[in-house]
C-alpha cells in the first residue's frame, strides 16, 4: 500500500505542478486579482513537497515514525487545498459571466481546468486515505 501510496501522491503533485505553472504564468503573483492567497499556496505546495519526500524515504527505510510524519503533514496540506477549493469554486462559477461582460482582469486561477481541479483532489483524498491505512498497519507495506 505504500507504493500505491506514493504513486497516487506523485500523480497529484503532477496535477499540483500544472495549476500552479498555470496560475503563475497567468500573473497570479503579479496580478493582483487573485482570490488565492500567496501564502496558502506556497505553504500547500511547501508542506506537500516535504510530505512527498519524507514518504518517499519511509518506502526505503519501512520507518513507522515517518509514515505518520507524512500523514501529520498531509492534514494541514489537505486544510490548505479545502481552503484553496473554497475561493476557486466562486472564480470558476463566475468565468461564464465575466466571459459575457468582456472582463479584462480575470484571477489567475480562472484557467484552472476544472478536470485538473478534480483529479488532483481526487488523488489528494486517496492519498491521504492510502497513507493513514499505511501508517496504521492496515493491508500490509
Amino acid at each position: 500500500m505504500d507504493i500505491a501510496a506514493l504513486i497516487t501522491w506523485v500523480i497529484t503533485a503532477l496535477g499540483g505542478f500544472y495549476m500552479l505553472g498555470t496560475w503563475l504564468s497567468r500573473g497570479g503573483v503579479k496580478a493582483g486579482n487573485s482570490r488565492l492567497p500567496v501564502p496558502v499556496i506556497f505553504g500547500h505546495f511547501a508542506l506537500a513537497a516535504v510530505g512527498l519526500v519524507v514518504w518517499i524515504i519511509y518506502v526505503i527505510t519501512d520507518k513507522d515514525v515517518l509514515a505518520w510524519t507524512a500523514f501529520g503533514l498531509l492534514v494541514p496540506v489537505a486544510l490548505l487545498g479545502f481552503a484553496m477549493l473554497a475561493r476557486w469554486l466562486p472564480v470558476h462559477r463566475a468565468r461564464s459571466a465575466a466571459a459575457a461582460s468582456g472582463a479584462e482582469s480575470e484571477p489567475a486561477e480562472r484557467y484552472f481546468p476544472v478536470s485538473v481541479v478534480a483529479g488532483h483532489g481526487l488523488f489528494a483524498v486517496v492519498t491521504v486515505v492510502l497513507v493513514l491505512l499505511t501508517a496504521l498497519g492496515i493491508g500490509g507495506s
